[in-house]
């Protein structure tokens, strides 16, 4: 339904008399409308629609004014940047000072603000590119909702193509790849492998069918973790003694007889030789293991 414009808009309505008129704006503006359309649909000037986004400096006689907070933005975790962080990167950043200082002083990694920065900076006709906290906060709170639709969910036509292709038992690197190829000019058709694996295993999405988890080429029908180290299972669960257990005489080399033991595994892992290094002298001794490396057979 079109928005309806009141009446009686003659006389000044003060900041809070246009609650509705800025919600609906910032409801256009999240679909996509342009600031100047949007600000005509709801019946205000451009340049109202322009403070409620950035705010406005202080001039001459003209207070200055805080970007409107828009519904549901608020102070996120401590793991989040904060209003109070975004101001002191601006801060910084106009007295010249580089990211990794700026980083260091907010305890933060550098990877983080220069993200920052790139993300929520924006091209400004007075000044060129410039960073400003209050609108880059109202940037990151509209980014946080969740949760949010995915995208193979919402395009029909993507989630038909990626189905049909998993049934032909394409791997999803490959459909990423085809998607490219055929559709070079639509972004909206371009996905990331990732995104595939996590229609298909994470559960409540409902963006691909779960029975296409058998066409992988794996066909597991759950993820297996491979870099959580302490759920992967040692070779020789008996009798083995990790290194960060091994006491200070070994770990400084400085009394001989204690041993060291590896496993090199050969081409297509069908070979294996066993070493065996004395960590004093550093003698080595390759162990032949032709019947194979089974952790009983290596002991």
């Amino acid at each position: 339904m079109d928005f309806e414009i009141r009446g009686n808009r003659g006389r000044p309505q003060g900041r809070k008399a246009l609650v509705r008129e800025r919600e609906e704006y910032f409801r256009l503006m999240d679909q996509g409308v342009s600031s100047r359309e949007a600000c005509r649909i709801v019946g205000v000037n451009r340049m109202t629609g322009k403070r409620w986004r950035n705010g406005r400096r202080a001039t001459g006689a003209k207070k200055g004014a805080l970007p409107v907070r828009r519904p549901g933005g608020q102070d996120g975790p401590s793991r989040f940047l904060r209003e109070a962080d975004r101001i002191h990167i601006a801060d910084r950043l106009r007295e010249k000072a580089s990211i990794r200082t700026i980083a260091a002083e907010l305890g933060r990694s550098p990877s983080t603000i220069s993200r920052e920065v790139r993300r929520n900076g924006a091209m400004w006709r007075s000044s060129g590119w410039a960073y400003r906290p209050h609108a880059a906060q109202s940037r990151a709170d509209a980014r946080r909702p969740r949760p949010k639709p995915g995208k193979i969910g919402q395009n029909p036509e993507l989630r038909d193509f990626i189905q049909d292709h998993l049934q032909r038992r394409w791997s999803p690197e490959q459909i990423c790849q085809a998607l490219r190829a055929r559709f070079p000019d639509r972004p909206e058709m371009h996905v990331v492998h990732e995104t595939i694996y996590q229609a298909l295993y994470v559960q409540g999405r409902g963006e691909l069918r779960r029975e296409l988890t058998q066409a992988l080429r794996t066909g597991r029908v759950m993820r297996r973790p491979h870099r959580q180290s302490y759920k992967r299972q040692p070779r020789m669960s008996a009798g083995m003694v990790m290194i960060s257990e091994r006491p200070a005489e070994v770990a400084d080399r400085a009394i001989p007889g204690h041993w060291e033991g590896d496993l090199i595994i050969g081409k297509a892992h069908q070979s294996a030789i066993g070493t065996l290094v004395e960590r004093s002298s550093r003698f080595v001794t390759m162990v032949h293991l032709p019947d194979g490396r089974l952790p009983s057979q290596v002991r």
